[in-house]
Formats: structure tokens, sequence, C-alpha cells
């Protein structure tokens, strides 16, 4: 407990001084500093926060998205920060750097992200070799995966990212919603989605001969058209995935932001202005879903109030990223406790009661 708290406050006292570096800049010295973060035991979930989802166990349904640890450098860390599970990439079978800097962009009065990385990756060695040193550990680890910005047969990145990380992966993500690497949002139309699903699987099931079956998750963009939504679920429904992620950045721009000029920088928005609309969307996925596979629930999210927000649109797992630029590193044990006085209030014997409460309404905007 107390190293614990130590590490609370070092990060609580680093957190002010991270925002005044270029985001790029705090991004990398952040993780740096988590590699020398003290090891300490995590608290004890909350029963009542203990989630059941694609036959994994997680110890609390507030998880951190992809994009902060793209090369698994600091899961275990990142966990003793109070997430339930982590997610690591988006990782690309070759090396590619990226686009050019700068290529991140802060929107502090929206509490908003813009960035432009285009999948910037060491390629599969060095994470997997990271991963491979850690797999004796507890926790739960995502591998988020993605196609190479010049290649030929994108599909077949994915597999090959399934192939590589089967012995080490909790659960895959496969990424075909980021706006920065022109082209791949293609992969969510219905014929090229049900052939990528139809060979990612086929990889997923022969690596589990020798590694267990892992979980396949399919992340989405927060702008698509319901007609659009409707080819993804069908063919997700036909194709026995294990559960969407909704959702990935949006390219929009809502009139309501107040940081007009990075406002007009190209690339996907995350962060608070995310949030209403990645939540229509994650109701409008549940409605369609009918329960067939677990849904979660990521854009916007900040503190308790939607985090539970997301729950009751639909998800039975919440991401996020973008809030610890403008919240720090003990949001995430604030939410996670939150959320169990959220259930306590509602009078629910456990969080998972609260999944899709409000879908409807959500839905409805």
């Amino acid at each position: 407990m107390i190293g614990q708290a130590l590490a609370g406050l070092a990060g609580e006292i680093a957190h002010p001084l991270l925002l005044r570096l270029d985001p790029e800049t705090a991004h990398r010295a952040s993780i740096a500093a988590l590699k020398f973060m003290p090891p300490f035991d995590c608290q004890a979930s909350d029963p009542r926060l203990t989630t059941q989802a694609f036959g994994l166990t997680f110890p609390n349904p507030l998880g951190l998205a992809a994009g902060y640890d793209k090369g698994g450098e600091a899961p275990d860390a990142l966990l003793r920060l109070g997430f339930g599970f982590v997610e690591i990439g988006t990782i690309t079978p070759l090396p590619q750097p990226g686009n050019p800097r700068p290529r991140l962009f802060r929107l502090p009065a929206d509490e908003g992200v813009i960035n432009r990385l285009g999948f910037n990756s060491e390629g599969h060695g060095p994470p997997h070799a990271r991963l491979l040193a850690r797999r004796a550990r507890p926790g739960i680890v995502g591998v988020n995966v993605g196609a190479n910005k010049n290649s030929v047969d994108r599909a077949a990145d994915y597999v090959a990212g399934v192939a590589a990380f089967a012995d080490v992966a909790s659960y895959f993500t496969i990424n075909i919603s980021s706006p920065n690497t022109p082209g791949l949002r293609d992969l969510q139309q219905a014929a090229a989605l049900d052939d990528l699903l139809a060979r990612v699987l086929d990889a997923r099931d022969a690596a589990a001969q020798s590694h267990g079956r892992k979980p396949v998750l399919l992340k989405i963009a927060p702008d698509l058209a319901l007609g659009d939504l409707d080819d993804i679920v069908r063919v997700s429904r036909a194709r026995r995935i294990d559960g969407l992620i909704v959702s990935n950045t949006t390219v929009t721009r809502p009139e309501t932001l107040r940081e007009t000029t990075a406002a007009k920088e190209t690339g996907g928005l995350s962060g608070k202005p995310l949030f209403n609309l990645s939540t229509r969307m994650l109701a409008a996925a549940y409605l369609r879903v009918e329960g067939r596979f677990p849904l979660v629930g990521a854009g916007g999210v900040d503190g308790v109030a939607t985090a539970y927000a997301k729950i009751e649109a639909g998800a039975s797992l919440v991401q996020l990223y973008s809030s610890l630029v403008y919240k720090g590193p003990g949001l995430a044990r604030g939410i996670a406790r939150g959320l169990a006085e959220c259930a306590a209030r509602a009078g629910d014997a456990h969080i998972m009661d609260a999944v899709g409460r409000k879908a409807g309404d959500w839905a409805r905007g």
C-alpha cells in the first residue's frame, strides 16, 4: 500500500509537468516513467465489478484503450494503476514510422485530442518479445493488430498479427477503423469485412490448437451510417466474432469545439467531444447485436458518470485513453470505485445488471 501511494503521488506531481511538453514528447516521457514504477500489489476489486466477457474474467470493466502503450512497454504498470485490462498496439507486421510530426494535438478547452499518428509501429518483433517476457504474470493484456500502410494484402497483415501474438495475447482487436491510414476504413464494407473476418478467424482457430482459443474483437468507427452498421453487425454475427469495440476516433468536428485552430488539424478526434457520438453508436450496435456478443464502449470516457453511461448504453466493458492526458494517472482507480457506488445506488447486485438499461434512449438521441 505504501508503494502504491508513493507511485500515485509521484504520478500526480509529474502530470502537470507533462502537460507543458509537446504532446508526443510527453507521451514518451510518461511511458518511460511507468517502466520505473515500483511494484506493488493491486487492490482487490470490488466483487460487484468482476465482469465476464468473451470467455475472460475481468477484475473490473475499465480498460486502457490501444494507442497509449503501442509497443507493450508497460502493461503491468498500467494494470497497477487500477485498469481491469490493458490493450496494446496498434501493431503492424513490419516497422513503420507513421505520419510526420507534429501529429498529436491537444484541445485543452475541449478536453480532446486529435491524432494522425498513422500506425507508427516497431513491427511484430519487439512487442512480442516484451509480452513473452511477462507471460507468466497475471492480468489481461489484449493486442490490437493493424495493417502496414503500403501492404498489398491488408487482410494478410491482420492474419499475420493473430498468428504472431497467439501465444501471448489475452484477446485480439482487429483495428479497421483508424482514419489515419488511407483506405483502411474501406475494410468495414460488408464484402471486404466478411473476407477479412473469415481469414482472421481461421488463423485464430489454427493457433488455438497450440495456444488456446483467443477472443477476436472488431473495432469500428463512430462515423458510420446506420445502414453500414447494419452490415457490420450482420457480418459479425454470421462470422460469430467475440465482440465489438465501439468506437475509434471521429473525423467529424462538433460545432461546440472551442479550440477552433487545433480543430482544423486533420486526424481522428478523441476525448470528451467524442462521447455523445460514440455512445449513440454503441447503443445502436447493442440493439442490433441482440446479446449475441458483448460490446466494449470507448470514446469520451473521463469519469464515473461517462463510464456508467457507456454501460447503460450497452457496454459490458469500457475503455479510455485521451482523458488520462487531462485527468492524470489516478483516474482509473477513481472510476472503478465510483462504478461500484453506482451499482449500490441503483440497487444492483452487480455492475453487469446495468448493461443496456438505457440503450433505447441513447439510440434515439
